[in-house]
């Protein structure tokens, strides 16, 4: 027989009886010398309970004890011998009572259950026994009735000392219990790791160290929710965790000696609970200070001796910039804590643990989430918020997205709200012609009265039968989410019935109400989905991808019909949309196109900006116009464009200016011009402006740009650009572009293939002698500007006019239209090969706006009209 089956005050009883059998001479021990040593054990209970039945009975307890000693007295004997043999009797008594233990639901074998045994199965036990009126029955009741008596005391004090330890902190286990936690998807490592470390057998306190929102606080809920359905080991079984809430503990505490009392008294709760209680310290770099008063400790100090001595169990949670610098300073206080690293969950991942918590977020906002919507909520999260980690932000995305979709269920659709707007604005216009009416009648009112009536009997008409459509909707939907709620409901109480081993109510509930529950809903899923597809239904309730980028597109300022789009698509008109923009420059437009699209093909490192490029030519070529037409097309805001001009870093300090100042510096609080630009639009095309003009120690910042597409800036924030395009210009070289492709418009291609080679090989060998090759090495492409060409020149003049023609209409209704000889005139009189197109806006504004702003001040030309412009007799002319 296992003696580990059985109780520390069983085993002492058997050890006893076997002395007895000794004392005795006994050839064999006997089911009396184990009655007689567990009447006699100290501190007995079943001694309690005989003498509670003796008291029924109103029979004397000290007769019964003398007769059951002389009974064993007078048995055969063995003299001089010490070995005996256990009777078969005995045996069977031992057996049965593990059968008993068993019957009574209990983890291990006690005395009352031998005793129960010896009276059930050992007749003359039971047959002496029954002489002083005890019997199994009795026996029984009354270990009942001393058991339940025990367990509702102590049940009553350890409540009471759950409910003081409330006052300080969260249950999280009973949170838990309730249901009233997220689902804990993988993490298993990590939870493996701390439930090791709190059952070591001291500096058992786990500390969970990682980024904000990486899942830290939601592994304890997963170890509470271990606890709670008994998949933990031994050392946590029935263990509960707490949250301390720090503000509880610091309110009321301005007077010396009042945290230090709070906290005592912590201690103590936890010291009566027997160790029950395992300590949660979210932020635990808060304990740091927290409390302290002039000639007081605090938190961390005060804690210091309970963590050591096992007092307590304490599982803290903090990021790691501030366990370094607050934790791992105090290292008496960094010792006691064992860290746990949590790092960020890959993207498989994160898909997962949003697929586990979707279904609470359903039922919360009783709309359906599309598992497209989830993956995209982690792709657009990794992709376009570089500042957060997952799971948090794609949570959010996903939280965010459902809330909106729920707004737009419960609010009336367009089509109803525009029906009420205008069935209000002609009641109010009925409401003044009817005053009017009254005073004067008026033929043309009379008419316009019937009118207005009619038109909204039509628009009542159709915002009735509307409104009952949607209503009869809505109510479909509402029914929905009751049954999903009454399903879990009734789910969730079974599990508390099962618990409560209530079984009767669990095979009612899941049996009976649940399959009848289930049944309704599966009905009501198919007629929603069959009236969907009929296009019955107008109410939407599912979340997709679309609705997710919407919310990205709210953080982030990135229209949502780009997010949904694929880039290859997104991509694949570029050239003909930037020629339009940019005119002359379809080789440079081209270079800049193929880079972007091997980019976004997967053909480059994800981790690098989307490409990097430096810009070569002559002043106003229009590189700059292709850096905001870029910016424009790509992220549709032609501001979405950083500029910087590198002149303003020619000294070798000022790159401190791009990062930020270092610590104890003036302005190391404003950040770095770069990359503060670039935390605030992440999104955007950086154009760094004439880089030759630059310190050497600039470009150092440049490599770490270009090569991993991110910067540490000054306060050691990791700045990231891989949603940038870097584009940089200079004039190096800007009279051999002019001398080798003067009027390439008029060459034949193969010669202008052949300057541009020479032109590419004289320019690489000066730029290698300014620039370092590292430098050279990490950017995508250098593009050469053609010089502007007179051809090119009267196509801008066309871009040019085109936007004063556009704002004369919007502002004055005036139609402009300017003749073919003034456009060629204007582009004669702009035309500058060293100034490229700059100059021309100058010929536009001296010779067409000034001359309109003329005519209109003077009242020659009146809102409404359409004028021409012509060039004649060598002027420009107005007509109307």
């Amino acid at each position: 027989m296992d003696l580990k089956n059985f109780t520390t005050l069983a085993q002492e009883a058997l050890q006893e009886a076997s002395t007895l059998a000794i004392k005795y001479d006994a050839s064999e021990m006997t089911p009396f010398h184990l009655l007689e040593s567990l009447i006699k054990q100290h501190n007995s209970p079943v001694k309690s309970v005989i003498k509670t039945l003796f008291e029924q009975n109103h029979t004397d307890y000290i007769t019964f004890v003398h007769a059951l000693t002389e009974y064993n007295t007078n048995q055969p004997k063995i003299q001089g011998s010490s070995d005996f043999a256990i009777s078969r009797n005995l045996q069977v008594i031992l057996v049965k009572s593990d059968n008993i233990k068993e019957e009574l639901h209990a983890p291990l074998v006690s005395c009352e259950h031998l005793l129960i045994a010896l009276i059930r199965y050992d007749n003359q036990i039971a047959s002496f026994l029954k002489e002083y009126g005890i019997t199994d029955k009795n026996i029984i009741n009354v270990i009942k009735d001393t058991s339940q008596q025990s367990s509702s005391k102590e049940t009553s004090d350890r409540s009471e000392l759950l409910q003081a330890l409330g006052e300080y902190a969260i249950d999280i286990t009973a949170q838990a219990e309730h249901g009233k936690m997220d689902p804990i998807i993988g993490r298993d490592e990590e939870i493996r790791r701390t439930m090791q470390i709190l059952s070591r057998r001291t500096k058992n306190n786990p500390v969970l160290v990682g980024d904000p929102g990486v899942g830290k606080t939601a592994l304890v809920e997963g170890l509470a929710q271990r606890i709670i359905k008994g998949e933990v080991p031994d050392t946590l079984q029935d263990k509960k965790i707490f949250e301390l809430r720090m503000s509880d503990l610091m309110s009321g505490t301005e007077y010396r000696g009042a945290f230090e009392k709070k906290i005592n008294k912590i201690f103590e709760l936890i010291d009566q609970l027997n160790g029950e209680v395992i300590l949660f310290i979210d932020e635990l770099h808060t304990i740091v200070g927290a409390g302290k008063t002039e000639g007081s400790s605090d938190l961390g100090n005060i804690l210091k001796p309970a963590l050591a001595r096992g007092r307590i169990r304490v599982i803290g949670a903090t990021t790691l910039n501030e366990y370094r610098k607050y934790i791992e300073k105090d290292a008496a206080l960094e010792r006691r804590f064992q860290p746990v690293i949590v790092d960020e969950p890959q993207r498989d991942d994160a898909v997962s643990i949003l697929r586990g918590i979707k279904e609470n977020y359903e039922r919360y906002h009783g709309v359906k989430i599309a598992d497209s919507a989830i993956v995209s909520a982690v792709d657009l999260s990794i992709k376009y918020i570089n500042d957060r980690f997952l799971p948090d932000k794609a949570i959010d995305l996903m939280d965010e997205a459902t809330a909106a979709v729920k707004m737009n269920l419960i609010s009336l659709p367009p089509e109803i709200t525009d029906l009420e707007r205008k069935i209000r604005n002609l009641e109010v216009e009925k409401e003044a012609i009817s005053m009017e009416f009254k005073d004067k009648k008026d033929e043309k009112k009379q008419h316009r009265l019937t009118h207005i009536e009619s038109e909204l009997a039509s628009l009542k008409e159709q915002h009735q039968a509307l409104k009952y459509e949607w209503d009869q909707e809505r109510s479909l939907l509402i029914k929905e989410k009751e049954l999903k709620d009454q399903i879990v409901q009734t789910e969730h109480q079974a599990q508390l019935a099962e618990k409560q081993t209530d079984y009767n109510k669990v095979a009612e509930l899941r049996y009976g109400q649940l399959p009848t529950l289930q049944s309704q809903l599966q009905e009501l899923e198919s007629r929603i989905q069959q009236e969907r597809a009929n296009g019955q239904l107008h109410v939407n309730d599912i979340v997709t991808p679309e609705d997710i980028a919407q919310v990205i597109s709210r953080w982030t300022g990135i229209p949502a019909s780009k997010l949904v789009e694929k880039d290859i698509d997104k991509l694949n008109h570029i050239e003909e949309w930037l020629n339009n923009k940019v005119i002359g420059q379809s080789s440079a437009v081209s270079s800049v196109s193929s880079a972007i699209r091997r980019s976004r093909a997967g053909l480059q490192d994800p981790h690098r900006p989307i490409g990097s490029f430096i810009f070569a030519g002559p002043t106003g070529v229009g590189k700059t116009e292709l850096a905001k037409s870029l910016a424009d097309y790509l992220f549709n805001d032609p501001h979405a464009m950083i500029r910087i001009d590198m002149s303003e870093y020619m000294e070798k300090h000022a790159v401190s200016r791009l990062i930020g100042s270092p610590p104890g510096y003036i302005g190391h609080d404003e950040g770095g011009q770069l990359t503060e630009a670039v935390r605030r639009k992440p999104y955007s095309v950086i154009l760094f402006d004439e880089i030759e003009k630059a310190h050497p120690d600039v470009f150092h910042v440049f490599l770490q740009i270009l090569d991993d597409g991110r910067l540490t800036d000054s306060k050691g924030r990791t700045v990231n650009f891989k949603n940038t395009i870097i584009i940089m210009t200079t004039n190096l070289g800007s009279q051999t572009i002019m001398d080798k492709l003067a009027n390439y418009d008029t060459i034949q291609p193969e010669e202008y293939q052949q300057r541009k080679e020479e032109l590419n090989e004289i320019l690489m060998t000066e730029y290698k002698s300014h620039f370092r090759p590292e430098f050279l090495n990490r950017i995508d492409d250098i593009i050469i500007f053609d010089p502007i060409s007179q051809v090119s020149l009267r196509a801008i003049v066309d871009v040019q006019l085109k936007t004063i023609i556009t704002l004369l209409k919007k502002e004055k209704d005036i139609d402009l239209n300017i003749t073919d000889q003034a456009k060629d005139e204007l582009a004669t009189l702009g035309y500058d090969p060293v100034f490229g197109a700059r100059p021309l806006k100058r010929v536009i504004q001296k010779y067409i706006l000034d001359l309109l702003a003329g005519a209109i001040i003077n009242g020659e030309i009146t809102d409404g009209e359409h004028i021409i412009i012509d060039y004649n007799h060598k002027r420009f002319q107005i007509s109307s």
